[in-house]
């Protein structure tokens, strides 16, 4: 798929599992697991799916998934999959860690950027040599004195030597970061995540990130209990759906396991989805 200068595509660096209980929030397991059926442990199967912008001078990567700087407990906890990787999934479409010249982060939770840094000979580096790395001010703040509540979500080995490396460009608010891409702040889940908004005079693709991390999010009380504000989140997932069905947006996934991508249209029930596709090759 191409939007402006940018060809698009798709990897997947891997699945990891999540209690589903807290993903689906106030909602009923014999609700949720009709769409994301539980292990043993009662987590629920989840990507790190990651989307890959191309032109003639920049080659972007929309966060970093888990990385693989995890112990074996961990890793248990967490169900990793260990089958893949970020540097694997690059390969496989012709490029690796040193082609990469921009890393937008849409936030700093350890599944969204513990492929930021990588561990050579003792000492946490940017696993991307070459790129700048994109994350909001707040969200850089908040994730280096969280709450309580949060505070095994930032894992600073992940972001920390990005800073002291001088790779990170801050974003704030709404911003434009070219012609074709645009990072839209929102608090709900965490403080100062950003969507990605990617568009022309054709398309727009929005990265949900974790305002809307499944398919079977979309309803707009299906809010993850891990959101620190629920009924900012309520208000920002009303506002972004209603324009996504209006300007039929594609909404693209980062935790379905799945489902990639997804459009939604107005109904008597509000904003449900519509039509859903695995790739850019079905969707074109």
């Amino acid at each position: 798929m191409k939007i402006g200068k940018y060809n698009l595509s798709i990897i997947t660096s891997g699945y990891f599992g999540l209690d589903g209980g807290a993903m689906f929030g106030i909602i009923p397991k014999p609700l949720w697991q009709r769409t994301n059926p539980s292990d043993e442990a009662n987590r629920i199967k989840l990507s790190t799916r990651h989307l890959i912008l191309e032109s003639d001078n920049r080659k972007i990567i929309v966060d970093t998934g888990m990385g693989n700087k995890w112990d074996e407990k961990f890793k248990k906890i967490y169900a990793v999959d260990e089958d893949n990787s970020l540097e694997t999934a690059l390969n496989k479409i012709g490029l690796n860690a040193e082609d990469i010249t921009d890393v937008i982060l849409t936030h700093l939770h350890f599944d969204h950027t513990g492929g930021s840094t990588v561990l050579i000979d003792g000492k946490l580096v940017p696993a991307f040599p070459n790129a700048k790395y994109h994350v909001q001010k707040k969200n850089y703040d908040w994730g280096i004195n969280p709450s309580g509540r949060d505070r095994g979500s930032f894992i600073k080995d992940n972001f920390v030597p990005l800073f002291e490396a001088g790779v990170i460009e801050f974003t704030n608010d709404n911003q434009q970061l070219d012609d074709e891409i645009e990072v839209i702040e929102t608090n709900g889940h965490t403080f100062g995540q950003q969507l990605v908004k990617i568009s022309d005079s054709s398309n727009t693709i929005l990265f949900c990130a974790d305002l809307i991390p499944l398919i079977s999010h979309i309803p707009l009380p299906y809010i993850m209990s891990y959101d620190l504000q629920p009924l900012v989140t309520l208000k920002e997932k009303e506002e972004i759906l209603q324009k996504a069905a209006v300007e039929n947006w594609e909404l693209f996934f980062g935790h379905d396991p799945e489902i990639a991508i997804a459009t939604v249209k107005q109904t008597d029930k509000g904003v449900r989805e519509d039509k859903r596709y695995k790739s850019f090759d079905e969707l074109n």
